[in-house]
């Protein structure tokens, strides 16, 4: 609807232009018609076991949301979301994506937290022309490789991510000789995985893995996982997973005394912390995706982050974890976008292509550090956080110590070049450039 009546009025111009002389001093910039208020969908999982991540984002969005209309919207334009739930299903959540763009109207759409759906909705986003926003999944492939010019990416992938990981790992137990992984079985899964063990070859290649273990998506009982490690008693057990599958296999590997006897790697734990509670034991490293947690040194006393915690806390009773940061960070990269399109624009609304281009080389920040969204391939360059998890006084679930930072240009497969080719050019010479943060909470 929005385009339709942009093109309107561009032939409408182009009509007068065609009888009067005053064109001619005209300006080449044209403006869209400003809508009475600004629809955007938003995916995240509301059902199934994923919804304990999901919902969080979803919170974080209403309470952005709020604030921000509350101050007159964007540029006067009070701005509407459209949630969509990814635990509808591959196919039903491809119907709901093209509905809400085609029907209601949405112009601007945040997808997704499944590297499965990133992939698939990527390439309709182009198709349809309107601008997404992949606000959380990992999944590299989404944009490498492609030469898209309505998808971009608020945060880091999984390249940066897993990079980073290996980094931590080498750092804290820079001895073990042998390696298990325990991941969901689909895209982010496996990717991830393939990108960690290349780098870790890499870096250290005597490292003998002993098992690679992929549950279903979903999974109830990690029984048959548990039991191969309690066998093989591999050095460190990792595990990329997250939300609700991660929360159940720790559960059940506490239970049976599994993460006494392995070092585990939760690359993805930060999200788990608060609800997995005393169920995970001291000692345990943890990843943030991201520099999201809401004791991170740097921005912890920060006025932007602390109020957001301090409102996120008031409202839903707990606090925020990585999948509320993402959120929060791709809405502050949209609002910086339309804010950078619009004065391009020379003050009016802009179309999808004027908006597509702002967000190329858009420098912003969310809650913690400021993100550069490159304007080659429209890739976030994001820090990443972790930690090891130790008891306080002052929470009753695990907070994270011997922190460390790892530069987002540092672990980023560069602009216009291969991840797998890339992380072959890695040598040990890498974990010299990175150290644990001098000051920690």
């Amino acid at each position: 609807m929005f385009k339709r009546k942009a093109m309107t009025a561009g032939l409408f111009a182009f009509s007068l232009c065609s009888f009067t002389l005053g064109c001619l001093a005209s300006s080449s910039v044209q403006a869209a018609e400003k809508p009475a208020s600004l629809p955007i969908g938003i995916t995240t999982f509301m059902s199934g076991p994923a919804s304990v991540f999901g919902m969080p984002a979803r919170e974080a969005a209403q309470i952005y949301l709020d604030e921000l209309n509350a101050g007159g919207g964007i540029d006067g334009v009070q701005v509407a979301p459209i949630y969509i739930d990814e635990g509808v299903g591959g196919d039903r959540l491809l119907s709901e994506y093209r509905r809400v763009v085609q029907e209601q109207g949405a112009q601007i759409m945040l997808a997704s937290i499944s590297s499965g759906n990133c992939n698939t909705l990527a390439p309709v986003a182009e198709d349809l022309k309107v601008v997404n926003i992949l606000w959380d999944c990992g999944t590299e492939k989404a944009i490498e490789g492609h030469q898209y010019q309505y998808i971009v990416r608020s945060q880091a992938n999984a390249v940066t991510e897993m990079v980073a990981s290996v980094l931590y790992l080498l750092k804290m137990k820079p001895d073990f000789k042998t390696i298990a992984v325990v991941n969901q079985d689909y895209a982010w899964g496996r990717d991830s995985w393939d990108i960690f063990q290349t780098t870790l070859k890499a870096l250290k290649p005597d490292v003998q893995v002993v098992a690679e273990l992929f549950p279903k998506f979903g999974a109830s009982d990690f029984s048959a996982e548990v039991s191969r490690l309690q066998v093989l008693r591999p050095d460190v057990v990792l595990s990329t997973s997250w939300g609700g599958d991660l929360d159940t296999f720790v559960r059940q590997a506490s239970q049976r005394g599994l993460l006494k006897n392995s070092q585990f790697f939760l690359a993805l734990g930060e999200s788990s912390l608060e609800r997995l509670g005393n169920s995970l034991p001291d000692g345990v490293l943890i990843g943030a995706r991201g520099d999201h947690y809401f004791l991170e040194p740097r921005y912890i006393n920060d006025p932007k982050h602390k109020a957001f915690v301090d409102k996120y806390r008031a409202k839903t009773g707990v606090y925020p974890i990585y999948s509320v940061y993402h959120m929060v960070q791709a809405l502050d990269a949209m609002t910086a976008a339309y804010k950078k399109a619009i004065v391009a624009n020379n003050g009016q609304w802009p179309d999808e292509e004027q908006l597509a281009r702002a967000f190329r080389g858009l420098e912003f920040r969310g809650l913690t550090a400021p993100v550069t969204i490159r304007p080659e391939d429209g890739q976030g360059l994001e820090d990443q956080l972790f930690g090891m998890t130790t008891s306080s006084p002052d929470y009753r679930f695990k907070v994270l110590k011997n922190i460390m930072i790892v530069p987002a240009a540092l672990v980023t497969t560069p602009a216009g070049e291969s991840t797998p080719a890339w992380l072959k050019t890695l040598t040990p010479a890498l974990l010299d450039k990175v150290s644990l943060l001098d000051k920690q909470p």
